[in-house]
């Protein structure tokens, strides 16, 4: 299989997650479903039906955090320099609205667009990869065609 890119911060970040799954909610669940057993008659009981549904989440998301865990690149974006690749931290701005927003390229497993976290297989990651400060790139979004000016590129 494909080894799947992180930053270290990324890493660490589902490592973590998956420490605190093994090690809290798993034997809090089961917990739970003890509990719920003791309330008699299973085909009926609620409790039990949910504790056993929040269970198995719990159970897929290990195996889905063992998995990419296992398969995980570390690379550190403080050793990078040049052009934008992963784990570039860019600041760009919108040419028509002149908003600007600083997005780092970050695998697919911790990217989260809210906090600036770009999936380096998007449309406007992959439009940055390879680009140099001051370069204008053109990307088709879901509302259209967008332009951004490249402002910086920092590695950190």
């Amino acid at each position: 299989m494909d080894k799947i890119p992180l930053t270290r911060a990324g890493y660490t970040a589902l490592n973590e997650e998956l420490k605190h799954l093994k090690s809290t909610e798993r034997p809090a669940i089961i917990r739970a479903i003890a509990e719920a057993r003791e309330h008699g008659d299973l085909s009926e009981n609620a409790e039990y039906h949910s504790a056993r549904e929040k269970q198995s989440f719990i159970e897929g998301r290990i195996k889905e955090l063992e998995a990419i865990v296992s398969l995980a690149d570390v690379i550190d974006p403080a050793s990078l320099s040049g052009t934008i690749k992963f784990g570039a931290t860019i600041k760009i701005v919108d040419e028509d609205t002149d908003e600007e927003k600083i997005y780092q390229i970050v695998g697919e497993p911790e990217a989260d667009i809210e906090n600036g976290k770009l999936n380096m297989k998007s449309p406007l990651a992959r439009a940055l990869i390879g680009k140099d400060e001051g370069d204008s790139i053109e990307v088709r979004t879901p509302g259209g065609e967008r332009a951004y000016e490249i402002l910086s590129i920092t590695y950190v």
